[in-house]
């Protein structure tokens, strides 16, 4: 039996974000295994990294929406990862993102969070979602504060403390 799931296109001016595909997974893992992954459950194995590759790729056939990975459209280097997760025991859906080595700094992480949330409003439902951030990712904490989502509440991740940020409606009922 096999199950297939469709992840939508999106492109921005520099970015497209796509779907997973197994040469994207060199990438993934390096993130996974670098000290930039520490507010992320990271750093982690290349099994772990495996792991949580195919866990993306899953969600996407469980839930409907996902992360998607982002591409660079002038180089097709894997900059990072961007979209929805609604794991168990979360509270409701995360608008997460992960910016690889070397694409930070450039407004890609706003260009790709941008469209993913507006795409996943219009198309999934999932408007005003929240963000869970570490409140030591500073990096993150400006992200989500450039993207106009306000800090909510305290909260837990996985036994973890963090803030919850709420983002601001996307499609106006």
């Amino acid at each position: 039996m096999t199950t297939a799931c469709q992840v939508p296109t999106i492109n921005t001016d520099d970015l497209i974000l796509r779907e997973y595909r197994e040469t994207d997974f060199e990438a993934f893992a390096a993130f996974g295994a670098s000290e930039r992954a520490r507010f992320v459950g990271g750093p982690q194995d290349r099994w772990s990294s495996w792991r949580s590759f195919m866990a993306g790729i899953g969600h996407w056939t469980l839930r409907g929406y996902g992360m998607w990975m982002v591409e660079h459209r002038q180089t097709g280097r894997v900059a990072g990862r961007v979209g929805m997760i609604f794991n168990d025991s979360w509270d409701e859906p995360e608008l997460g993102w992960h910016i690889y080595d070397g694409f930070e700094g450039k407004g890609y992480a706003f260009q790709a969070t941008h469209a993913a949330r507006a795409y996943s409003a219009e198309h999934f439902g999932l408007d005003a979602v929240i963000s869970y951030i570490d409140p030591e990712n500073t990096r993150s904490v400006a992200l989500a504060r450039r993207l106009g989502a306000q800090f909510e509440r305290e909260g837990r991740l996985l036994g973890t403390p963090c803030h919850i940020y709420r983002h601001p409606r996307e499609v106006r009922r």
